[in-house]
């Protein structure tokens, strides 16, 4: 399995958790455009009771260095929070958002174990 189709496999397996939650998926893969520009992407947006989740995804194998709420630096959230910002805009949505990671670890067997974490990003 290719980088993509291992990132495909974790968003899928992520919205499989999300939906066992109680979480409605409004959207996969959104990229957010400003003046015919992408600005980012949200690997899945998801709405739960008061809240419009936007989910960072992040696939990591077992072993790896790092976990996957460290790989998304101060890049990645400003961007994942202006296609948020856009998102809302266009959506004219009044629900609450939130900044959630998942963080999906591959294991040896071919399975995965999943972390999702809540308002990743604090008050931001």
């Amino acid at each position: 399995m290719n980088t993509t189709q291992k990132g495909n496999a974790g968003e899928t397996a992520a919205c499989t958790l999300l939906e066992q939650g109680g979480y409605t998926i409004v959207k996969r893969n959104h990229r957010a455009y400003s003046g015919g520009i992408c600005v980012g992407e949200i690997d899945i947006i998801a709405q739960k009771g008061e809240y419009i989740v936007f989910a960072e995804v992040k696939t990591r194998k077992a072993g790896s260095l790092g976990s996957g709420a460290e790989a998304v630096d101060t890049r990645k959230r400003r961007r994942l929070l202006t296609s948020a910002l856009l998102w809302v805009m266009e959506n004219n949505c009044q629900l609450q958002p939130r900044f959630d990671v998942i963080e999906v670890t591959e294991t040896p067997d071919g399975g995965c174990v999943l972390n999702h974490i809540e308002n990743a990003f604090g008050e931001e």
